[in-house]
């Protein structure tokens, strides 16, 4: 099926779309995105519920706020909260929980944590403010990965010593891998994040569709776009067919950005990360190199923090692997909301939780 998409809300394309995956789609079948920003779409437009009955949406661990592990939460807020530092971040990590704190609630008790809205920003500050610690939290998936590789050249370039970054950037396609280990995995196919891809490019997603027997569809966020993707993923899935295919080619190509890809690979290398509701993954994380350890802030503090541990109550690590809705998790709603967020899915405004809390207003009455 070939689909012009010059518009991507209007009515007629969506129809069509609609129209097209009811044709296609004979089995039941479990698509899993893996972005926020799509999960944001999907319930916002209310995609499920146009969806034939035989089509499901799971939602993955598609926010890097959200997988950011309590542990290095608490880092962060011991940081801030030490003499002679400014403590930046992006606004969506202010107010995630850990230990009992969050770096709002710190800010208001006296710590110097500032909002910013680029690392560059975190290295003018350190620039303007010669005898302060001037530390940003770096989160993220590949997307974001870039600039923060380039604010750690330009401190460089300046010879800044008094600049670090706190790095928590996250992997995607070694999460996929992991999620497909579990023998109670329900994901069947993946719309693959198309922002991420277009820094990334999708040439390691190949190898994972093979390996796991995985249509991949690279999707973009507006509902024909989603739609769209579905499409791809349904027609592999009846096919038996196990490949890529780019659904977003206005905007990826299979070698993405090389420039940036280049820079990344300079100043940081892969590691093993600890995910909020997921535990630690294996090469899922980016750390900087040695050549750049100057700007490390985990070396820099060398802050020791025991194992964080989950709140009990909260069933968001299910939720992350698709293996429940956010309406199965008896504190969704209750007592975990997103002024009281208990769990990964629903400490930031990208989670999935956050989603149905926000579009589906029945939970609210």
């Amino acid at each position: 099926m070939e689909m012009a998409l010059p518009t991507f809300r209007e009515k007629e394309y969506v129809e069509t779309l609609l129209k097209a995956i009811r044709k296609r789609s004979d089995a039941p079948w479990s698509i899993m995105e893996i972005c926020g920003g799509q999960t944001h779409a999907i319930a916002r437009y209310r995609l499920e519920e146009l969806l034939p009955a035989n089509i499901r949406l799971i939602h993955g661990p598609g926010c890097p706020v959200c997988v950011t592990s309590e542990s290095t939460v608490k880092e962060a807020i011991e940081i801030a909260c030490m003499p002679n530092v400014i403590f930046t971040t992006f606004g969506d990590m202010l107010r995630v929980p850990g230990g009992g704190n969050s770096l709002m609630s710190v800010r208001a008790a006296g710590a110097d944590v500032r909002m910013v809205y680029s690392p560059l920003d975190a290295v003018r500050l350190a620039a303007e403010n010669p005898d302060r610690e001037v530390v940003f939290f770096g989160i993220g998936f590949e997307t974001t990965a870039p600039v923060h590789a380039l604010a750690i050249q330009e401190a460089s370039r300046l010879q800044l010593r008094n600049f670090s970054v706190l790095s928590s950037l996250v992997l995607v396609p070694p999460a996929i891998r992991e999620l497909m280990k579990d023998p109670e995995n329900q994901i069947q196919a993946l719309l693959a994040a198309g922002h991420v891809c277009a820094v990334t490019g999708y040439h390691d997603y190949h190898q994972l569709a093979l390996n796991n027997h995985l249509p991949v569809s690279i999707t973009g966020f507006e509902p024909a776009d989603i739609l769209w993707g579905i499409y791809n993923c349904i027609d592999q899935l009846e096919k038996k067919e196990y490949s890529v295919r780019n659904a977003y080619s206005r905007m990826v190509k299979e070698e993405g950005n090389v420039r940036a890809t280049s820079l990344m690979s300079r100043v940081f290398e892969t590691c093993d990360r600890e995910w909020r509701g997921l535990g630690v993954i294996p090469e899922s994380g980016l750390r900087i190199r040695k050549d750049y350890e100057l700007y490390d802030t985990s070396l820099r503090f060398k802050i020791n923090l025991k194992e964080s541990q989950e709140n009990k109550e909260c069933r968001s690590g299910e939720v992350l692997k698709g293996k429940i809705t956010p309406f199965a998790c008896p504190a969704f709603g209750t007592s975990c909301t997103p002024d009281h967020p208990l769990g990964a899915a629903m400490v930031s405004s990208e989670g999935a939780c956050a989603a149905y809390f926000k579009y589906n207003p029945i939970i609210r009455k």
